[in-house]
């Protein structure tokens, strides 16, 4: 038995809208991608949203909005990847890492309190796993201190905290597909706000600075009654190559369709994995796992003999991982490093476990029946 840590769940439907796509024979940024920003409007109820080709380009071009001068902080969790520092880099910012709340690994308040000063402009909480940040007290906190908010939301897609998305509470929402993800696109992001005067210029920062979809244009390549400017284009913003393809979008089209369902299936996986676990000692949830309020991307367990674990597990044919090594201590940012004594500790405790929906019952039960027999 082989069981993997992630998988992404496709079908014939997928299948089928990439074929009308190839058949379209418009595969770059057109159609099909407005199309999915519509939909993901409606699901969220936000005002814009851009699709991307990465959640790791949402965060870049979310601070970038800004345009914070050159050397500014930014707050961000220790406990997160890699992409929701390396877009304060990409900025000419300099992160602030936040130590971890030690039930929910989420940003920790108090942390960020203390190491909040004058020339922090931003702040950047992750929902870790899919569990929320406090919002409620976040924002209040960032507002009265004129931070901006930035909702890295790699984790949840399609859950509310206190009734509201999570992703709206901010300024600007980020969001991934990428394959191990809620919902996918194979590799894909969105950025959304409510506040369409902030995200005007991202259209162009998407695709190498022209603001202009070629797809609605195309038959005037070849209209007679056109004038000779149907080429014409302007550059007035610095930009990149961050645009989803129609490849991409009409499956996220699919899978947007399917989300709600997708997550209860996830929820109902975390339920099974938690009732099973319930009654052994040497096990601790990674986080309060609350699967009939939350979506989670991740499930995994803390434990005392973190190796031996995995060890035990990977002999069994169980695929485990570890989400994530703290970027305070990574070599990239120890510049600014070893500063989140908690979580820095605490890594050497946490494992993640298989979650998808590819995996069955009977895969949950082996698990949790392995899990049982290990003695820490």
């Amino acid at each position: 038995m082989k069981i993997r840590l992630f998988k992404p769940h496709l079908g014939t439907e997928e299948l089928n809208a990439v074929k009308e796509v190839f058949d379209n024979s418009w595969i770059g940024l057109g159609p099909k991608v407005s199309e999915f920003e519509n939909n993901w409007k409606k699901y969220v109820n936000c005002k814009e949203a851009i699709a991307l080709n990465s959640a790791t380009a949402a965060l870049h071009l979310a601070l970038a909005v800004f345009k914070f001068p050159e050397g500014k902080k930014v707050l961000v969790p220790s406990m997160t990847f890699s992409a929701t520092a390396s877009a304060v880099l990409y900025n000419r910012l300099e992160p602030v890492f936040i130590d971890s709340d030690p039930e929910t690994l989420g940003m920790c308040m108090d942390d960020l309190e203390k190491k909040y000063d004058a020339n922090c402009v931003a702040v950047m909480p992750v929902h870790y796993t899919g569990h929320p940040v406090p919002m409620d007290r976040l924002v209040p906190w960032a507002r009265q201190k004129n931070l901006k908010i930035i909702e890295d939301c790699a984790h949840t897609t399609g859950s509310f905290y206190k009734d509201k998305r999570l992703g709206l509470w901010g300024d600007i929402g980020c969001y991934s597909f990428e394959e191990k993800k809620l919902m996918t696109t194979g590799d894909g992001g969105m950025i959304c706000s409510n506040d369409i005067d902030l995200l005007k210029d991202v259209r162009a920062m998407r695709w190498v600075g022209i603001d202009k979809d070629n797809w609605k244009s195309a038959n005037e390549y070849t209209n007679a009654n056109h004038d000779a400017l149907h080429w014409f284009y302007e550059l007035r913003t610095l930009g990149y190559k961050y645009n989803m393809n129609d490849l991409a979008a009409t499956i996220g089209i699919v899978q947007l369709k399917k989300l709600d369902k997708m997550n209860s299936i996830r929820s109902e996986l975390i339920s099974q994995y938690m009732n099973g676990l319930k009654n052994n000692k040497f096990v601790e949830l990674l986080v309060p796992f609350t699967p009939k309020e939350y979506a989670y991307q991740m499930f995994g367990i803390r434990v005392n003999n973190k190796n031996e674990t995995i060890i035990k597990l990977k002999n069994k044919g169980i695929a485990t991982g570890c989400h994530y090594t703290p970027l305070s201590v990574q070599p990239l940012f120890l510049k600014w490093g070893r500063n989140c004594p908690y979580i820095e500790k605490e890594i050497d405790r946490c494992i993640t476990l298989p979650l998808h929906l590819g995996l069955s019952k009977n895969d949950v039960e082996y698990i949790v029946e392995e899990l049982n027999l290990i003695k820490n």
